[in-house]
């Protein structure tokens, strides 16, 4: 009978294609899996992977006996993670993920009472405008948008999020406010630029008729991330194109106003992802319930229509 060490070596280096990455996951050091997966090899008699100087690649004996196991080795994790549900509070660390104007905002003002309630987790931030693969990268949740669906990840969505036009009142005192996005053109615009492709990014807002235009700002300043267009718009440096959860505070505090009031984008949901085990660990129901509870509590799907 092989131990649940080996396989779980097994089947997490299989996944990663690395000893060292399956070591970051086990919480075991390389040589150890390593080992583990020897002595797996030699009970079975088999060799599971090709090892080289460019990584693992399984056999395809290994290829079959990871088909075999791979899905009795999650239920029996989920099994073990459900008896430890039950036997006490959720605990262990928990690896989120989240943009980190976004978790400034709205989920970290959540720990302290999140922490209080079940003070045996430790939350793990990584705080990234990117997005991140939650099983290769061994999260427990993410928060964002327009995560791809890979097989094991589920999303629960929390609101839906426009985009529109902001600018600051010292910056519109003066000016003749625009009646269309096509007007924005005589305004200074405080631009995306996309960290991938290098191209400005142009939102395409729609009224309340289902009338849609691109609204062709000329560019005063570009940047690749939200948080410092946000700080120019502030300075009354311009207009810019932002997610509402972004400026939601300096809107409702008056600091900004909404230019173009009757156009937006909608830019799809903000959702919370994890993985779709049967049994989901203690503590990422914890987490999932408190933060789906919060958005509620606080009408965020509301308040981030604006």
């Amino acid at each position: 009978m092989e131990t649940l060490s080996n396989l779980e070596s097994f089947v997490r280096s299989a996944e990663l294609a690395s000893f060292s990455e399956a070591a970051r996951r086990l919480a075991l050091t390389p040589a150890a899996v390593s080992r583990n997966v020897a002595q797996l090899e030699r009970n079975l008699g088999v060799r599971l992977f090709q090892r080289s100087t460019r990584g693992l690649t399984l056999t395809e004996s290994g290829e079959r006996f990871l088909q075999a196991v791979s899905t009795g080795l999650d239920s029996i994790q989920a099994a073990i993670a459900d008896v430890s549900t039950h036997a006490g509070q959720p605990a262990g660390t928990l690896k989120l993920s989240a943009a980190p104007g976004f978790a400034r905002d709205f989920l970290l003002p959540l720990m302290p009472a999140f922490l209080e309630r079940y003070p045996a987790v430790r939350p793990d931030w990584h705080l990234d405008n990117r997005q991140v693969d939650l099983i290769a990268g061994g999260y427990d949740a993410a928060i964002g948008g327009g995560f791809e669906l890979t097989p094991g990840v589920v999303a629960r969505e929390l609101a839906r999020i426009k985009i529109v036009a902001v600018a600051s009142p010292q910056y519109l005192k003066g000016r003749r406010a625009p009646a269309t996005p096509a007007d924005l053109k005589d305004f200074d615009g405080i631009m995306m630029r996309s960290a991938i492709t290098g191209r400005l990014r142009h939102a395409g807002l729609r009224n309340r008729q289902g009338q849609e235009q691109i609204a062709e700002m000329t560019p005063r300043m570009t940047m690749t991330e939200p948080d410092g267009v946000l700080q120019m718009v502030l300075m009354g440096m311009g207009v810019a194109m932002l997610a509402v959860p972004n400026v939601l505070q300096y809107l409702e505090n008056g600091q900004l106003v909404r230019v173009l009031p009757d156009w937006a984008d909608d830019a799809g949901p903000i959702s919370l992802y994890f993985t779709s085990q049967q049994l989901l660990p203690a503590k990422t129901r914890a987490f999932v319930d408190f933060v789906t509870q919060a958005f509620r509590e606080q009408a965020l799907a509301q308040r981030f229509q604006a």
